[in-house]
């Protein structure tokens, strides 16, 4: 059942997983507008039997956060949305067969070596080699051969928002957007399993591929009796976090368009842009939207390389602040995270002096580096028409600034604090007008900003 064939609901709580916290926000679907927020950090726990994610802990504060929301506000729908590249295992009875490995975590060279000959190619699943487990057929791989019964322990793998709507529901399904996230197990051009399943003996063992936004369940009579939620409040199938942020806009643009999510990770999504060709290397991808649909999706780890830059020191700059980076042409040199991104395998610098951490002159470098990282994957997608930002970088106006004139497109933002969240809301209702991006307003003189920009790109080509 499609949620379009339900009557809508107002009051949709998101469960929101990403990479670096856990949150539940309250959506109002009539404003689009975010009721109420809480959030745990997502902390990894080190083992055994190997680095996993504490999901007993956050089915616990769902669990209460859930009830408080209803109590306060009414909950009428649950939607889930979380980061990619994670999968969960499940028993015969419906628990994890093993905890749910974090992506992070690096193997061996030899299980690389041998997942290397297993990998189908990038021309089929648009999805390269990726560092750590950012393939998920790559951690499979990993759990499979170092623990030998789990395969058989495995009754059915699902992919991560779905192992919540799971646990609310006991429904097991993935969803096309988890699926197409880079997994190696998806060709998204043809909306199909790739070889990759039969290879690794779990093709019987993935649970059906169904469209973010259809009904998955209601919830369950426990989860009913933990939450005073009515037993009938439906719970959707869910949606990859990126791609939560990118449907409001596939429901209300038209014409070419590029959205660009931001969290730890800076992901570019581009509707309609110019024919590219598709390069294995830096972090180049293809990912399915919510539609089913393959996008040229370009990333780095941008708010992680944010933290590592300012180091829980970061200040605002001021305006002289942004002039003196200007005129200096100060600049920060790819990449910080030298694992991710497009210039993966090359070591950051300073093009001059190191500004001291807790000053507006390094807040201002960092997030025109942040900008121009972003340039050069919308460049890489073949970008066209307008670039939309949703998540924190778009409260940053020296990071919008310098991308609007570097692109020399419009760059919108959007007024949402979280857009993950409003995006998994909207599988509830299916139409996105009342989303209303605002145009960044520019400086009358943009000429310090255009120097700097090709400058960047010059001495970034050069090493």
């Amino acid at each position: 059942m499609t949620v379009a064939s339900r009557s809508e609901p107002n009051h949709v709580a998101v469960i929101d997983i990403g990479k670096s916290n856990a949150k539940l926000a309250l959506v109002d679907l009539p404003t689009l507008s975010e009721i109420d927020v809480m959030t745990r950090p997502n902390d990894v726990r080190e083992g055994p039997p190997w680095p996993h994610y504490d999901v007993k802990g956050h089915w616990d504060f769902l669990l209460q956060g859930l009830a408080q929301f209803h109590k306060d506000h009414r909950i009428d729908a649950i939607a889930v949305t979380t980061h990619g590249a994670s999968a969960a295992l499940l028993a015969r009875d419906g628990t994890l067969a093993a905890p749910i490995l974090d992506y992070e975590h690096e193997y061996d060279q030899r299980y690389i070596d041998d997942y290397a000959t297993l990998k189908p190619d990038f021309r089929t699943t648009g999805s390269p080699t990726l560092v750590g487990g950012l393939n998920v057929g790559a951690q499979l791989h990993w759990q499979f051969a170092i623990d030998p019964t789990l395969r058989d322990r495995t009754a059915q793998i699902v992919t991560y928002p779905q192992y919540w709507g799971h646990l609310l529901t006991g429904v097991a399904a993935t969803d096309v957007t988890s699926i197409g996230c880079h997994t190696d197990l998806w060709n998204p051009r043809e909306g199909g399993f790739s070889d990759l399943p039969a290879k690794l003996g779990i093709e019987g063992k993935i649970a059906p591929v169904r469209k973010s936004n259809e009904v998955l369940g209601t919830v369950l009579p426990e989860v009913a009796k933990r939450t005073g939620l009515p037993p009938d409040t439906p719970v959707c199938v869910g949606i990859h976090d990126s791609n939560a942020s990118l449907y409001p806009h596939l429901l209300s643009q038209t014409g070419p368009f590029s959205v660009v999510s931001t969290g730890t990770w800076v992901v570019v999504m581009t509707i309609g842009g110019s024919e590219v060709t598709m390069d294995a290397s830096g972090d180049m991808l293809v990912i399915v939207n919510a539609f089913g649909q393959a996008v040229p999706s370009p990333r780095f780890m941008g708010g992680r390389e944010h933290a590592l830059l300012q180091q829980g020191q970061a200040v605002d700059a001021s305006e002289p602040d942004v002039a003196d980076v200007l005129s200096a042409q100060l600049m920060v040199l790819p990449a910080v995270d030298p694992r991710t991104g497009p210039f993966a395998g090359q070591e950051m610098r300073w093009n001059k002096d190191e500004p001291a951490l807790g000053t507006g002159t390094r807040s201002a470098a960092v997030s025109f580096y942040l900008a121009m990282m972003t340039d050069t994957c919308l460049r890489l997608a073949g970008a066209t028409g307008p670039t939309i930002i949703e998540g924190p970088f778009a409260n940053n106006c020296e990071f919008t600034t310098l991308l609007a004139v570097a692109t020399g497109r419009p760059v919108l933002t959007s007024a949402a604090a979280t857009g993950t969240s409003i995006g998994a809301a909207l599988l509830f209702q299916n139409k996105a007008s009342s989303i209303k991006p605002t145009e960044l307003e520019l400086p009358d003189d943009v000429s310090d900003y255009q120097n700097y920009a090709a400058l960047w790109h010059s001495i970034a080509r050069q090493y």
